[in-house]
């Protein structure tokens, strides 16, 4: 293609190439590329270069049933919950296990999903109910079933154990309140009993 007469000349850089030129030479890298200048993992793994293992194949006995998967190494049971079985009350939020959304109980792995069993509510989901333990709701099954695990091992509580017990799980709406008069409730309905 052949400039017009008319037209301007090229800006150039103080290297001597235009943003056109730069612009051209992107393209043509990643056409390199695309067609197969970087190694495919079965080329990689031909040659003798790593690329990661296999999936395998696990069974979890998840909130009393065995679940058979196959999944990466690498699969963390928060992504097979939510991308292999569907169990989505685990929630990421910030992705370091920080902020308690997460939060499954691990002996006998438990969800949010598991504690209503033919349909019945949880003593502690419905004390959340009772006590405005929600707003948002993204961080209730976390705190659910980290005031279920919480109770499992502290069935009498204090406001203040509740307080320091729950103090991994946290709330954007700020419902810490409610969650902890809940957590009383859950504990009173559960063992027949709660102090202070």
């Amino acid at each position: 293609m052949t400039k017009p007469p008319d037209s301007p000349p090229r800006e150039k850089t103080k290297k001597g190439f235009s943003r056109r030129d730069l612009i051209k030479g992107a393209g043509l890298a990643g056409g390199a590329l695309s067609t197969g200048v970087l190694e495919t993992p079965a080329e990689a793994a031909a040659a003798g270069n790593s690329v990661g293992p296999a999936a395998v194949p696990i069974t979890l006995k998840i909130n009393g049933k065995a679940v058979n998967l196959t999944v990466e190494p690498r699969t963390t049971l928060l992504d097979a919950f939510r991308n292999q079985i569907g169990l989505t009350g685990v929630k990421r939020v910030c992705d370091r296990g920080t902020c308690g959304a997460c939060t499954a109980i691990i002996r006998d792995i438990q969800t949010i999903e598991g504690f209503a069993p033919e349909g019945k509510m949880h003593p502690v989901s419905e004390a959340f109910v009772h006590n405005d333990g929600q707003q948002c709701g993204y961080c209730t099954p976390g705190f659910v079933v980290a005031a279920k695990n919480f109770l499992d091992r502290n069935p009498n509580p204090t406001y203040e154990q509740v307080e320091r017990g729950l103090g991994g799980n946290l709330c954007r709406c700020g419902t810490y309140v409610g969650v902890r008069k809940a957590v009383l409730e859950a504990a009173k309905n559960m063992k027949g009993g709660s102090r202070g």
